[in-house]
This record gives C-alpha cells, structure tokens and sequence, in this order.
C-alpha cells in the first residue's frame, strides 16, 4: 500500500524527476542554476525565471519548498503585516485554496497554517507558468568546477549521470553545501562577542548550532489500532515528561506550562492534520551534522527521526492522543516523516558584508548604512532552540531577544572571494544570533527571491553578482512588489508605497523601529509632518545641511522644493529650473498620487515629502550606493 501511495502521490504533484521544458531549454547551458529547490531556492527560480533568463532548479527531493513543505513546517511564522513579493503571492495561492486568509489560522502558533502536500503542489504550479524554468527533482550533485564561462556541474538523477554548465550559481541547499565543495568561507556555530561586536553574544566562539526537528504530521483516525505506533526500540520517556501541564510543574520545567489539549493545538492544520514540532521538551533533537559526510549524516539523522518516533508514541501512550497517528496520505516515505528534517542552522558564509545584530537592531545608527542595500525584510524576533543541547543553562538565552523589524543587505549573499556564485536560504553572510531570525520562512522566500533577482541582472550583463549595481538589483526587486525597507504602518496598496521605499532606501527618510511584545515594527510615520531635525539628518552627504534655511521646525512646501533645486544644481542636473516651475510639477505629482496639491507655505507631511522627493529629484537612482550602503559619487 505505501509503494501505490508513493506512485499516486509523485504523480500528482510531478515528484518522478518531473523536468520543465516548455520552451525546450537547452539543459546543458543554463544561464543560472539553483541547486536547492527549498524555500529560497524555488523563489530564486521563479524571480530569475521572470527576469527572462534560462534556469534550472536541482532538488535533491520529489518536492518543492524545503522547510515549508518536504520538512514539514507549513506554519509560517512572521511578516503578516510586510506583504512582500513571492512570500505574499505564495500566502495568496494558499488562501486562494482554503477559501480565504481566515481558514488559514487553524492552530495557534501561526496566521498561515496549511497541509504541506497543499503547499508543495502549489509551489510546483507557480514553477509550471515560468516557460524559462526547468525543474528536476531526485538529483544529486556530484562535482562542481570552475569553467571558462561560469561553473561545470555534474550530478545524477535516478542513476542517470549528467552535466551542466551554468554562468552563475545560487548555492540554496539547507546546509550551504555547495558553497562548502567551492571552497567559499564561512563560520559555523556561534560567534565571540570580540569578532562581532554583540554584547549578547558569548565571550569564545563555539561551534554550537541549534537544535533541529524532525516534523511529524499526524492525523486522526477513528480507528486507535490504525494510529497506533509500535513502541519504539529503547522507548524512554524521560525527555518527553514537561511537555505539558500535569506530569511535573514549571519549577521543574524552568519554563511556562500550557495544558496538553491546548498543547496540541499549536500546530493544528486544517482538514484535521496536526504539525508536531513542539519546542518545550517536545521533539527538537541537538546534533550538528553540517561537516559530517553522507554516512555519518544519516546515521544522526535517524536519531533524531527516533526521537520524534518515540515523542509521538509518548503523545498517544502517556498523555492518551490513541487516535492520533503519523498520517499515512501526506509523505510517501517508508516511516511516513518528512523528506528532511527541520534544519534552523547552516553554513554561514565569509560575504561582502557581515549582518550583525548591531546592523539589525540599531541600522540607523551604524557606521556602514547597510540598510540602504536592503533586498528582503522580516520581522520575527531572535529566537534560537538549544534545549536540548546537553549543557544549554550554559548557553546564552537568546529566546525571542527584541529586535525591530529589518532589512537583509545585499552584501550578505555574495561571497566574498568566489566569482559568479551567490548562496542563499539560511547560508547568508549574517552572524549566528541574527540566523535566529532571519532563517524563518517567508525571510528565506524573500532572500531566495532577491538571490534570483541578482543573478538574472549578473548573467544579462556578464558582471559577477559583485559588479552588479546595488539599485538594479533593488529596482527588479520593487518591480517584483518586494519591500526593500520593513515598514509595517503603510500599506503595499498605498499610491506613495513605493515612493516611500526609494526614499527609505536613500536615508532621506528613517523610519523608527518599535518593539510590542513579540511583534516587531519599522514605521516610518507618513502622516507626521516633517521636522527640520530629521530631513537635515537624511540630506547629510548629498549637501551641505548647514546651508540649508528654514523659518520652523517643520518643513514648508517652498523650502522642500529650494532643497531639491541646490542638490539638482550640484549635481549637474538642474537645467535652470525655477521655484515656480518645480511647484507646479509638485502640484502635479502630489495629484497622481491621490495627495492634495499645495501652497507655497503649507507644511509637508513625510509622505508628501516621500513623493516629492522621488518624483522631483529622483535620488534612488541619481546616486548609487556600493554593498557597505555608502553613497557613490554621480557620474557627470
């Protein structure tokens, strides 16, 4: 029975080493190919697939979708309030299929809850509509080598061995192997506070990751015997006992309790699934398997695939969940667990830039404004599992540390010495407490997508990924509908949205990030009316700010547009244009953007201030910036 399951459910999701080939790609010669197709690496796909060059997805799985699907974590935590890009238009295909957002909201843990066999066949959709992507499933690599044109790669797929030769690389595979077999730097484990400057972080750097988790999807079944799992070999409870109320008290368990039903409900999914992947004496397991061979990987897996076998007969023998079982319709694996497990931690490599809490938390108050990079956002807080590392009360507590709401640099996915290669997914050049954020879900779709984004720009125009303008690549990005700076307190849908992300970008205006709890937010307030202070602290480097007058502490509409007439004149571009002609185009902008028009002495709000600037001055693409966030000099 599990063999027909296997051979019923890859035909419908096209798992049988299904390869696109509508436009009869040449597979020998791609322009870009994405080895990985997990979260970043589907949405890498896509976006460069878009930008009208050739791909080709390697997955090692008959799945699309890596964590959100072939591991089984299809409940999406964070950015529900940063609509961005691919991860808002996969969220979209998910809501299009369950009837609305709100049957999306099934457990507690997340607002985006789904059947994982639901998301991997939607994903394999969106690939199917790109006529320039080609995706193969079951494959495995076997060498990568440095050619005269790009990179030569072999790999095999159901013992059939075949080449590729592909001018740029996206390494977006769960453990940042690829980066690894090219020789790319990187760091593994966590970082001394001496290298990174992070107070937070421990004094000696370690080589401690954090815990993964093999997911079970369970489902119930009126029939006990059918749920019901065989005890395990070497069955122990003992991890297990504080999982919920009422076996030992949170003195005990050093941590909140919640009630068993309630428990279960965590992870609830809809037509009547369960997702377990319960972090508090649940079924996260510690090992680092990053620098372990194929043996010796599977040998530490099946451990923890053990464990989460010997959880799942503690839920049904000890707490009395007997009709609940692992479902038998969702994978086609012998075991019925997922693909892979739930990895939290890779690789993460040497780049142009080094994201660092510091950057994160406080970006406007660096000395690199690497938010001016930025190519994909989130807004989860730092959250790392290391409960079942053997000595974690001696780890520091970096559970859910505050941090605003962000912006990923472009630096962080280019390697620092390797030419025509980009990684991707949770392999980024970040430090290890910032992983604990930016490893979450919809963050790796975004960074998937802007890693496909920079190598469609790189093959078009035979750069590297390093020569490729910081701007264009950011420009694909916001044709795409992606948020280059994380603002939460306007919406995607507003006429000045856009507008308001260039300017962000160019630090003409700052937002300021809150935290509420556990939400984090940038708000760039563009209701406010704009002060002096802050348009004087965002002009510094594209004038002299002292020169500048002003009769307020707000700013008029007159002394906004003197202030974009002496920065077109410096910069070579201002064609004799008069105060009164620079008021009447405002007056015209404003009105395409749905805004009143103005007087000479009405005072500007940020988002009319937003607008003006863009349309009038345009400094997003009058001044490049390098991958520090440093502005380049204009080319006259």
């Amino acid at each position: 029975m599990k063999k027909l399951f296997l051979v019923v459910v890859s035909f419908l999701l096209g798992s049988v080493s299904y390869t696109q080939n509508q436009n009869q790609i040449n597979q020998n010669t791609i322009d870009v190919l994405v080895i990985g197709g997990g979260a970043s690496g589907t949405m890498a796909g896509i976006q460069a697939a878009r930008m009208d060059v050739s791909v080709l997805i390697l997955e090692e799985t008959p799945w699309l979708g890596g964590m959100l699907t072939s591991a089984g974590v299809s409940a999406v935590d964070g950015n529900y309030n940063l609509h961005s890009g691919l991860w808002e238009e996969y969220k979209q295909a998910l809501s299009a299929h369950y009837g609305g957002e709100e049957e999306l909201k099934t457990g507690w843990v997340s607002n985006v809850l789904y059947e994982p066999q639901v998301g991997a066949k939607i994903l394999l959709e969106m690939t199917k509509k790109e006529p320039n992507l080609q995706v193969v499933f079951n494959s495995k690599i076997e060498s990568i080598t440095k050619s005269n044109t790009g990179w030569e790669v072999n790999y095999r797929v159901n013992g059939v061995q075949k080449k590729v030769q592909a001018k740029i690389v996206i390494d977006a595979t769960e453990l940042g192997d690829i980066a690894a077999k090219v020789g790319v730097k990187y760091a593994m484990g966590m970082d001394s506070k001496f290298d990174t400057g992070e107070e937070i972080a421990p004094e000696k750097a370690n080589n401690i990751v954090q815990d993964l988790t093999y997911v079970a999807i369970l489902k119930t079944y009126k029939d006990p015997l059918k749920a019901k799992l065989d005890k395990p070999k070497n069955y122990d409870p003992t991890p297990f006992l504080c999982t919920c109320k009422g076996r030992c008290s949170e003195e005990e368990a050093k941590t909140k309790l919640w009630d068993c039903d309630y428990m279960m409900e965590y992870g609830k999914l809809p037509n009547g699934y369960y997702m377990i992947n319960w972090p508090i004496y649940g079924n996260d397991y510690y090992t680092n398997i990053i620098e372990l061979n194929a043996e010796e990987r599977a040998r530490e897996l099946q451990k923890a695939k053990d464990f989460t076998l010997n959880y799942v007969y503690y839920l049904q023998n000890e707490l009395g969940y007997k009709n609940l079982g692992i479902a038998d319709d969702v994978y086609p694996t012998e075991d019925g667990l997922p693909f892979i497990p739930y990895h939290r931690e890779s690789r993460r490599i040497n780049g142009l830039v080094r994201f660092t809490v510091n950057d994160l938390a406080r970006p406007f108050q660096q000395e690199k404004p690497l938010y001016r990079t930025g190519i994909a956002v989130g807004d989860y807080p730092i959250d790392h599992h290391h409960n079942r590392y053997p000595e974690a009360d001696k780890l520091p507590d970096l559970h859910f540390y505050p941090v605003p709401s962000y912006s990923i640099p472009l630096g962080t996915l280019i390697p620092k010495e390797t030419a025509n290669f980009i990684v991707s997914e949770k392999s980024i050049s970040v430090t290890n407490i910032v992983n604990g954020t930016t490893r979450l879900q919809p963050v790796c779709i975004l960074i998937g997508q802007a890693s496909g984004a920079l190598a469609a720009l790189s093959a078009k125009q035979n750069k590297t990924p390093a020569e490729v303008s910081v701007r264009q690549v950011q420009k694909a990005l916001l044709d795409a509908n992606v948020y280059l700076m994380p603002y939460s307190d306007i919406e995607d849908t507003d006429p000045a949205f856009k507008a308001l992300q260039r300017i962000g970008a160019t630090g003409m205006l700052k937002g300021k990030g809150k935290n509420i709890g556990w939400k984090n937010h940038t708000h760039i307030y563009p209701d406010s009316l704009l002060t002096v202070t802050d348009l004087k602290t965002g002009l510094k480097g594209w004038t002299n700010v002292d020169a500048l007058d002003f009769n307020k502490e707000t700013v008029s509409y007159k002394e906004l547009l003197t202030v974009i007439k002496v920065i077109k004149k410096e910069a070579g571009n201002d064609k004799n244009t008069s105060l009164k002609k620079l008021k009447k185009q405002g007056n015209l902008v404003l009105k395409s953007y749905e805004l009143n028009e103005l007087k000479c002495d009405d005072t500007l709000k940020r988002k009319q201030t937003a607008v003006l600037l863009d349309e009038l001055l345009n400094p997003f693409e009058m001044r490049d910036v390098n991958h520090f966030g440093e502005l380049l000099s204009i080319e006259k």
